[in-house]
């Protein structure tokens, strides 16, 4: 597949210079970025998945802890 990608001056100017410090072409280099930020939404995503389920086991725990409280009181 073939893309073309509008670039203004400043991102132009940052493909070339890191094309030019990693010795690849600027296509390498576009292609290796798309494929580093697309592993990172993934990361995140996962990250924030892991945080909501850490939230609800907490969530859960505290609320037995209630009901064990209330279980022992006779109610």
């Amino acid at each position: 597949m073939i893309a073309t990608v509008r670039l203004d001056e400043h991102m132009e100017k940052t493909l070339e210079s890191l094309s030019s410090r990693l010795h690849k072409k600027k296509s390498d280099v576009i292609r290796e970025a798309i494929a580093f930020y697309a592993l990172n939404i993934d990361k995140s995503k996962n990250s924030r998945i892991l945080s909501a389920v850490e939230k609800t086991k907490e969530a859960d725990r505290r609320i037995n802890a209630e009901m064990e409280g209330t279980l022992s009181d006779g109610i």
